[in-house]
């Protein structure tokens, strides 16, 4: 049995800079070409990951927006968990209702098109966001925001403080009807606060996706450096940390590799990897 190998994207196999560098291209194409399991697990979009990973030799599905969707890179959907338009609603007014806060929302039309729509008034971080984005003609903007069919993420921008208010708010008011991911952005000096149905985190979409490509847990290999990619860990039959991982995660790894992600820490433990030439998972070491 081959085993797979999963990174996240932000802040452990891209760079500061948001680019794969050519010795992380180099190396990933070519553990690929070798027969390696290689796919990503993101909170960015399809169309994202498409700009970012441009080069990258991707054949396996993908785990993308948090975990919501898993997906090929020619767009096949194999996954999708979305909250339906009345927890959306929910949300929304809970939000509202508690902190006066309106949230950027991403959704899934019919024939599988990401879209994303934000308040007709933005908050200054959900300004930043958009100027990333201000050519991309999926995003809309609503006056009032309404939750969509299919709300594949329902993203709030804001301090810690509120962001923990809200977060208390929405577990006491709908349960295990949600999931919810709270983490500082690693860009914008803000915190992230994304909802999600039950199963659209990275941990379920790990199990989807060894069951998707007929591997065992014991041999699956996941990179991280973030609150985002705890459940991943939990999942995981080996976790690595990269050297700039936040220390709860560090905490769960069972590698903590002594590079960071702007020395291609994934890249460089890859290319040390046997486990490419052989169906068998490599003993636990300092991953060298």
């Amino acid at each position: 049995m081959k085993p797979l190998y999963l990174t996240d994207l932000d802040k452990t196999f891209l760079r500061s800079d948001l680019s794969v560098s050519e010795t992380s291209r180099e190396i990933w194409n070519r553990c690929v070409a070798e027969g390696g399991k290689l796919s990503i697990a993101t909170a960015r979009s399809l169309t994202g990951v498409r700009k970012l990973l441009a080069g990258l030799d991707l054949r396996e599905p993908m785990i993308l927006l948090d975990g919501a969707v898993i997906a090929t890179m020619k767009g096949e959907l194999r996954h999708v968990a979305a909250l339906d338009r009345a927890t959306g609603e929910a949300v929304i007014e809970t939000g509202r209702k508690v902190c006066e806060m309106e949230p950027l929302l991403v959704g899934m039309e019919a024939d599988g098109m990401e879209t994303f729509v934000y308040p007709r008034h933005p908050n200054p971080w959900q300004q930043e966001l958009l100027k990333t984005m201000h050519n991309d003609r999926r995003i809309l903007d609503a006056d009032p925001l309404k939750a969509m069919e299919r709300n594949l993420k329902i993203v709030y921008m804001e301090s810690e403080v509120k962001t923990m208010e809200l977060e208390e708010a929405l577990r006491r008011e709908l349960g295990e009807a949600i999931e919810i991911k709270r983490s500082a952005d690693p860009y914008i000096d803000c915190w992230f606060m994304t909802v999600l149905h039950p199963e659209g985190d990275k941990a379920h979409a790990l199990a989807r996706l060894e069951e998707l490509e007929g591997v065992d847990r014991r041999h699956t290999t996941v990179f991280g450096d973030s609150h985002n990619d705890i459940g991943l860990f939990e999942m995981a039959g080996r976790k690595v940390a990269v050297a700039n991982a936040i220390d709860e995660l560090k905490e769960r790894a069972d590698i903590v590799l002594p590079w960071t992600n702007d020395e291609d820490a994934v890249a460089r433990f890859l290319e040390g990897e046997a486990a490419f030439r052989y169906n068998q998972p490599t003993k636990r070491n300092g991953g060298s």
